[in-house]
């Protein structure tokens, strides 16, 4: 995967589109979207591929990434749900949206600001990773994925971390019933 294409960034108050890379190496702030597919009680969480620029075999979200210019974050996570799990036809629910600021490694740092999905998974959800952008997936409840970031937290990247640890009940809360 290249890390060259522009991804919208806010520079001198506009939002303009910028290298990902250097949007990374200058800790610009810049649109992000996050996922999370939950069955019942349980959260569907990735690792992320061994080759990956930043934060490589780290475990994170279900998936998250930056929209393309003028998209809308709402087909920005579809997107990225398919591309990255092969995810298809799963309803979203917005879940809000999260600004946050962490050190991801190799001199660079995420500065977003991010919308939020939930999606419930029906039975027998098919899940086929990309295996350039994700090494692993699994299942946990979500009380244990808390009690395992805080024992192993350097086993999660730093954004699932923050959420968990400052908007556990924004983004929980919104999983719609299942």
């Amino acid at each position: 995967m290249t890390t060259a294409e522009p991804i919208p960034a806010w520079v001198d108050g506009r939002l303009m589109p910028v290298d990902k890379l250097e949007v990374h190496r200058r800790g610009l702030r810049h649109p992000a979207v996050s996922v999370f597919v939950l069955d019942g009680p349980r959260v569907l969480i990735q690792q992320r591929a061994a080759g990956k620029y930043h934060t490589p075999g780290l475990w994170a979200n279900t998936c998250c990434t930056h929209p393309h210019w003028a998209e809308d974050t709402a087909t920005c996570a579809r997107r990225r749900l398919a591309q990255e799990l092969g995810i298809t036809g799963l309803d979203l629910t917005p879940a809000g949206t999260v600004e946050y600021r962490a050190a991801v490694g190799n001199g660079l740092t995420e500065h977003e600001v991010v919308d939020v999905f939930v999606g419930r998974a029906g039975p027998g959800l098919a899940v086929t990773p990309d295996p350039e952008e994700v090494q692993a997936t699994r299942w946990v409840d979500l009380d244990r994925l808390a009690d395992e970031l805080r024992a192993t937290p350097a086993a999660f990247t730093p954004w699932l971390r923050i959420y968990l640890d400052r908007h556990r009940d924004q983004i929980f809360g919104a999983a719609p019933a299942g």
